[in-house]
């Protein structure tokens, strides 16, 4: 492992995985969790920012010292690109529903973006709308559009699932919460390529159970859940879909932090 890097952005990635040993009862699954935490910006978020930064200023649409960076994101998506923007030089504008809490605005503000909130009533899609809205105004705003960008779904088949391949040879089953579905559908495609007979599971909140056929619903489980289908997920690249209710959720947090 390199011990010297030029830039906060190089970090981003092989993050390590560690055995569940006191959470999940004896006899069953052995579960390895990924530790998505470990990247720069402390969350799975970073691989696609850096992924949709690096796709634009390769195909020339971001350009240093004039483009600005622009995004609707319930949070970690918003501290990623942030992170990068601050690693890279540029300009990063974040809209977001006023429901996030302070602690992720703070962050956010801390890592030098602008924030916009939205309506709470409005969720994500109202975040995202309004993103779009300041995007069109300004020829040098960027938009990431995280829910329909193809570079989402390309960091995960490229760096995520080869590195659980290696870590987890004998892996039978992966299981992922879907936001814009990106981690799910890239890893997912990868896994089922090497290992035709693998299992993929998608995870949602109890109270907006859309990709089970459900309706849509407010819902308390930040970073997943986001009200609509977005263009980036792959519905047929998962098995089966399971819900989680807001109390399991954080009582299985709880769990795990100690």
């Amino acid at each position: 492992m390199r011990q010297r890097y030029e830039a906060i952005h190089e970090l981003v990635g092989n993050t390590p995985v560690v055995r569940l040993n006191r959470v999940v009862p004896a006899g069953a699954a052995t579960v390895w969790a990924k530790l998505e935490y470990f990247n720069p910006g402390c969350s799975v978020k970073d691989r696609i920012a850096l992924s949709m930064v690096q796709e634009a200023e390769r195909r020339g649409e971001l350009v240093p010292g004039r483009s600005v960076i622009i995004e609707g994101t319930s949070g970690n998506t918003g501290i990623g690109l942030a992170m990068i923007a601050a690693s890279k030089g540029y300009r990063c504008i974040l809209t977001m529903p006023e429901s996030m809490t302070v602690e992720r605005r703070n962050t956010l503000r801390a890592l030098g973006a602008e924030l916009v909130l939205t309506p709470a009533a409005e969720g994500i899609r109202g975040a995202v709308e309004k993103a779009r809205q300041l995007a069109e105004s300004n020829p040098d705003y960027w938009e990431a559009r995280q829910f329909d960008n193809p570079a989402n779904p390309l960091i995960h088949r490229l760096t995520t699932a080869p590195e659980i391949l290696r870590q987890v040879p004998e892996v039978d089953a992966f299981v992922a919460g879907v936001g814009t579905g990106g981690t799910v559908t890239g890893v997912g495609q990868v896994l089922k390529a090497a290992r035709p007979d693998i299992k993929v599971y998608a995870v949602e909140p109890m109270d907006s159970p859309l990709l089970a056929g459900g309706k849509a619903g407010p819902h308390k489980i930040q970073g997943i859940g986001a009200n609509f289908i977005p263009s980036v997920l792959d519905r047929d690249g998962y098995d089966e879909v399971f819900d989680v209710s807001y109390t399991d959720a954080v009582d299985t947090s709880r769990r795990l932090a100690r």
